[in-house]
């Protein structure tokens, strides 16, 4: 997807040959490790902000043309090289269809586990830290948000808590709506017992506006009016969330995009700190200034005729129809989920992301997608 088209269909395939060739690997070796590249790489190049992009396609057509200047050399390489499978092939068959086998099986055993995906690999020292980290490349983290609506007044301000999706259940984050404020305007908190906005637990906030069809999503530093020259110790906008209004009131599903920071080299979160609201991320989407940011937005789903409803493909992680239900995708790669949301139960919902996004990102974004918008439905 991100490399550099040839003139023709058959420059591609020399091409393709030719980075075959340059390898000593046996076929069945190599097949994994390009999916591993896959997983990891193109998500880094797809997110990293600045003009780092430029560079690096400017190093794939100065390969090209080398490549292209060497197709005889390649072809006879690739002769040589398809009568080394053949031999090969020849003697190890039985080995090679254990391998696929496995692989077979292994796919089975994924499946039937969908339904409570355990993520046993993710551990971390730091809450705080953890929450606020990107998700690792190639690495899906798996949560389940529960919804909380018991006592006087909880049928209007639920409380929310963001979980592991594994065994153990180790709580991450827990959210809930402010009384008494003029917008929807939500804590976000490390602690399930402390959700007050001056509490040392507090990680964060989500803000909307009067329609409650944009939100922004802060973390706990300070407001840009108490913090410093230099802007070191203000508050960062993590995210910004817009929904599409729905002025002809016709029933659908819901459409929105997401806004959050690119990443550097270092696949570390690039800061924005704006000093007021006319230069939050907000502000620089709707003025088309997409610099350093990464602009994300919900996976169209498809119409199925025999339902009479819109679908997406959650793998079984999602088992309940809901407006609410969303994939966020990268408009250059729609298959890298890098989040997805959908009901489970009545109050029950899984929430998975992926790289380059936080937890506190992701819940937020879950978060928003609870609060009433009579605009956009």
């Amino acid at each position: 997807m991100f490399q550099i088209n040839g003139d023709s269909k058959k420059d591609s395939k020399t091409k393709k040959k030719a980075a075959k060739s340059e390898s000593d690997d046996s076929e069945p070796e190599t097949k994994p490790s390009k999916t591993k590249k896959k997983t990891n790489s193109n998500p880094a190049s797809m997110f990293q902000a600045g003009g780092d992009k430029d560079k690096d396609k400017d190093k794939g057509k100065d390969k090209g043309k080398g490549k292209d200047k060497d197709k005889d050399k390649d072809k006879d390489k690739d002769k040589d090289k398809k009568t080394k499978k053949k031999a090969k092939a020849e003697e190890s068959d039985d080995s090679d269809s254990e391998v696929t086998q496995k692989k077979k099986k292994g796919k089975g055993k994924k499946g039937k586990k969908e339904e409570r995906p355990p993520s046993p690999d993710i551990e971390f020292d730091n809450l705080e830290e953890f929450v606020l980290q990107p998700a690792q490349q190639g690495v899906t983290v798996k949560c389940r948000v529960t919804r909380d609506k018991r006592g006087m007044d909880k049928g209007l301000y639920p409380t929310y808590y963001l979980h592991l999706d594994n065994d153990k259940k180790v709580f991450l984050l827990a959210g809930r709506k402010r009384k008494k404020s003029t917008t929807s305007n939500y804590v976000i908190s490390i602690d399930p017992t402390d959700l007050s906005r001056g509490g040392e637990n507090f990680i964060g906030k989500l803000r909307s506006n009067l329609m409650g069809t944009k939100f922004t999503v802060f973390d706990n530093a300070l407001n840009p009016d108490r913090a410093l020259p230099d802007m070191s110790n203000a508050r960062q906008e993590l995210a910004a969330i817009i929904y599409e209004t729905n002025v002809l009131g016709m029933k659908g599903p819901r459409r929105m995009t997401v806004v959050i920071p690119g990443m550097n080299k270092d696949s570390e979160r690039v800061p924005i700190r704006p000093r007021t609201d006319n230069d939050g991320l907000l502000n620089r989407h709707q003025n088309r200034n997409l610099e350093n940011l990464i602009e994300l937005r919900n996976k169209t789903p498809v119409w199925n005729e025999e339902t009479s409803s819109h679908v997406l493909n959650f793998n079984g992680r999602v088992t309940q129809a809901s407006i609410k239900n969303f994939q966020i995708v990268h408009s250059k790669d729609v298959d890298y989920i890098v989040m997805q949301f959908g009901r489970v139960a009545d109050d029950v919902f899984t929430l998975d992301y992926s790289y380059p996004m936080c937890a506190i990102q992701a819940f937020a974004i879950a978060l928003s997608s609870f609060d009433g918008k009579i605009a956009c439905e």
